[in-house]
């Protein structure tokens, strides 16, 4: 590399790990000053350095592919070294989606807190937050990824609490903090197991002795699978995956940007890391088989569990609690790419899904347009998707040669197709099958546009259990399109939807015990008052 282009690389790098400094300084000096007209400036101030980020990140993903095409070498990692950064394609995204992310919900809380009395406190926090979830994204350091990941939650619950007055809410926030310190105990033990393995903490020393490690290619490492099932459990705490997703469903008290920062940002943490440590694994460990079982099975019981909510907040709980479930299944899979897809996506909709749920229950109360009878529907939805099929056999590299993502897609595109309204002309109906069927080359386009980012992973091949349960999951899925689409009317599904009104129960055991302890915290003596605006502060009473 040129003296020029070395030095344009170390700009970009220092600045990539500046912004999110700078969001822990603005913080700082938010909570200390507390002048209104600073305040007002510091809003402006936090929106900036998001944009700054942006850009800064724009930037670091121009120098890797300069450093790819141009020169052919690594040597960007090298320098990004000097910072403690990890300058990889996942890193790249992960950024860009954040500061993103963060900035529109940062635009969106600055008029919704307008008058509100929690907009003091919403803001260090709030920085705070994107903060850490950034210092993880960026960092090569797996003591400073798990200090981030611990960071993260501390920080996210003074904004689950922002609302002191309201007891359920601080009763939920000290659930989830529970959770969070179980969480952040298995990320510590997998970082460990880690560290027994490879003897080093950084992550790319890691993946290079990974390659050179017989042990770890044949997956016979006590350690590794130690790390592999503490991540999977970890990744299935963050995700709000059952049995211990009760405290998604109760932290709903909170304000709506900081729903939204909690179901676009924060929640995704386990998927991501994930696709971050992948690859010092290398193929499909015990962590796998748990992240397949238990994020299938909540993929299941969430989606049916979504379509029988009344409330607007509710429903969009379980579908996060589903979709995380779905992004686990698929790195389970080792379909990592379509993980990574799947989490800026669901990132973008949930951040969009909870500021505009005013206008959701407005769209919500809205009459349903009449259906084809069910024969035209089964008829129309299996006929697209048997197009759809044909076309993955034509070119399976579009699901990475996967036949249970292939049978997934499929089954999208024939329940997309069913969705077809009555009285709809023959070109209504064939412009209808036409855009169902172009899920599959925009998948393809989208796929192509990721895929570079993603280390590859040659040496993962899933085992027949794998396979086997990944089948059954997709053909529960298909029962469960099946019911919803036509079990409207049977008192069988009208007696289970009751059931499932409630999540099956399922998160009852978890819950009350989680509850049980939750209460025993918040429980203080009757010569202790709290502290205004400080839910978990006291002072004597005189």
């Amino acid at each position: 590399m040129n003296p020029i282009a070395e030095l344009s690389s170390l700009v970009a790098l220092a600045l990539w790990l500046l912004f999110p400094v700078s969001l822990f300084v603005l913080a700082a000096l938010t909570g200390w000053l507390q002048n209104p007209l600073q305040l007002d400036r510091y809003w402006r101030l936090a929106g900036w350095l998001m944009l700054a980020s942006m850009a800064s990140t724009l930037a670091v993903a121009a120098m890797l592919m300069l450093d790819s095409w141009l020169f052919g070498s690594a040597e960007l990692g090298a320098l990004a070294a000097r910072f403690g950064v990890y300058p990889d394609g996942v890193a790249v995204w992960m950024a860009l989606m954040v500061a993103f992310v963060g900035w529109v919900i940062l635009r969106y809380a600055d008029n919704y807190l307008r008058q509100d009395p929690g907009r003091e406190r919403f803001l260090p926090w709030f920085l705070v937050t994107v903060g850490s979830v950034l210092v993880l994204v960026l960092t090569n350091h797996l003591l400073i990824l798990a200090g981030a990941w611990i960071g993260v939650s501390l920080a996210l619950h003074h904004l689950l609490t922002l609302y002191p007055d309201r007891p359920e809410a601080r009763v939920a926030a000290v659930q989830k903090f529970i959770v969070s310190r179980v969480g952040d105990a298995l990320v510590i033990t997998g970082v460990i197991a880690l560290y027994l393995q490879y003897d080093t903490f950084l992550l790319p020393d890691m993946v290079q002795n990974m390659v050179q490690s017989e042990a770890a290619r044949a997956g016979g490492s006590t350690a590794l699978t130690v790390a592999s099932v503490a991540l999977a459990l970890a990744a299935a705490l963050k995700c709000a995956q059952i049995p211990f997703h009760g405290w998604l469903i109760r932290v709903m008290e909170a304000p709506t940007p900081v729903s939204a920062l909690l179901h676009a940002g924060v929640i995704n943490l386990g998927g991501f890391l994930w696709l971050r440590l992948f690859p010092v694994f290398d193929g499909f460990t015990a962590g796998h088989m748990i992240l397949l079982v238990v994020g299938g099975f909540t993929a299941v019981v969430a989606v049916l569990t979504m379509m029988t909510q009344f409330s607007v907040k509710h429903a969009l709980a379980w579908s996060t609690c589903a979709q995380m479930g779905f992004m686990l299944f698929e790195i389970g899979m080792g379909a990592y790419t379509l993980a990574l897809l799947h989490l800026l996506a669901h990132s973008l909709y949930k951040a969009h899904s909870f500021l505009a749920s005013g206008r959701t229950v407005v769209v919500s109360s809205a009459r349903k347009l009449p259906e084809l009878p069910a024969g035209h529907r089964v008829s129309f939805g299996v006929g697209t998707g048997l197009v759809a099929a044909v076309i993955l056999w034509w070119a399976p590299w579009i699901v990475e040669y996967n036949l249970v993502f292939g049978l997934l897609l499929v089954l999208a595109v024939a329940a997309s197709a069913m969705g077809i309204p009555a009285g709809a002309t023959n070109g209504v109906k064939f412009t209808g099958a036409a855009m169902a069927l172009a899920l599959v080359p925009l998948y393809a386009m989208l796929h192509l546009l990721l895929g570079p980012a993603v280390p590859e992973q040659s040496g993962f091949s899933i085992p027949l259990a794998g396979y086997v349960t990944g089948a059954v999951m997709v053909l529960l899925l298909a029962l469960c399109a099946l019911c919803i689409a036509f079990g409207g009317q049977l008192r069988v599904t009208q007696a289970l939807s009751v059931h499932f009104r409630h999540g099956l129960y399922l998160a009852l055991p978890f819950d009350r015990f989680t509850h049980l302890l939750a209460a025993e915290a918040l429980r203080v003596p009757q010569v202790f008052k709290r502290v205004p605006h400080h839910p978990f502060r006291l002072e004597e009473e005189s």
